[in-house]
């Protein structure tokens, strides 16, 4: 089996980084699985880096304790593998993205949070490439889609229509979707309001999201009923783009299991 054969001070100085990264991401209102974990996981390194002695000689005092701790560690190390593999499979992903050939009737925005009825770093740049496929196709519908955020007042599609408004778009070119809570949420009633505007699910779409968002929430435009749609990912900002991309694996994993796709 693996263990964590590092030295003392690569431990700490390790588990110090990722404590210090998930604390500024906090300092910016950024708080979720994908910070918290690190921070859980930099608290432990430095733990073992500076109690590492105190440590060894409590595990050997019993052999149970020594196989827990093997097992331990080899999950770890299985569990990170899976996390490289998947942050692997988003890069690629996003790599392979070609929208040259594509001409959408309709480009739907999925939502992001919008602290202070202003849209989120990662959801201004979602609005910036909508609004960029929006100039390429101006016969294009535009959904945004998000409801009302925790402690907010005003829709995450209210905020997203607004933002695309003050950067020239033809206000006649928005349809709100301002009631949904989830991405299933999202793409359901998008469709409706696709539908209600004339248009079919068999309309040629992009989906436009963040990078490691778009294989899940293709996924789930395909049981919402969506039947043409190709995502296009947004860059994640750099400063909380892994600790994005870490939670997604979790929420990959427990849509499987959910059977959300």
């Amino acid at each position: 089996m693996m263990r964590l054969n590092f030295k003392p001070w690569a431990l700490t100085a390790l588990g110090g980084l990722l404590l210090a990264q998930s604390a500024y991401l906090v300092t910016v209102k950024v708080t979720h699985l994908g910070v918290m974990l690190p921070a859980a996981l930099g608290a432990v390194l430095v733990f073992l880096g500076t109690a590492q002695g105190p440590w060894q000689l409590w595990l050997a005092r019993q052999s149970l304790r020594q196989m827990v701790w093997q097992w331990v560690q080899a999950g770890f190390w299985l569990w990170l593998s899976s996390l490289a593999a998947f942050f692997g499979l988003l890069a690629l992903r996003q790599q392979a993205q070609n929208l040259q050939s594509f001409k959408p009737e309709v480009i739907v925005v999925l939502g992001s949070s919008t602290p202070n009825a202003q849209p989120s770093p990662t959801l201004a740049l979602r609005l910036e490439l909508a609004y960029t496929l929006a100039l390429q196709h101006p016969k294009a519908q535009v959904i945004v889609s998000g409801g009302v955020d925790f402690r907010q007042r005003t829709s995450e599609a209210s905020v997203m229509g607004a933002y695309l408004e003050s950067k020239g778009l033809d206000k006649s070119r928005l349809l709100l979707e301002d009631r949904s809570t989830s991405t299933y949420e999202n793409l359901v009633f998008s469709l409706r309001l696709l539908q209600a505007s004339g248009l079919t699910p068999e309309a040629i779409t992009v989906l436009v999201t963040s990078d490691f968002h778009t294989l899940r929430a293709s996924w789930i435009a395909k049981k919402a009923g969506w039947k043409n749609i190709t995502t296009a990912g947004a860059p994640t900002p750099l400063y909380m783009r892994y600790n994005a991309w870490l939670r997604e694996y979790f929420a990959f994993v427990s849509g499987w299991l959910l059977r959300e796709y």
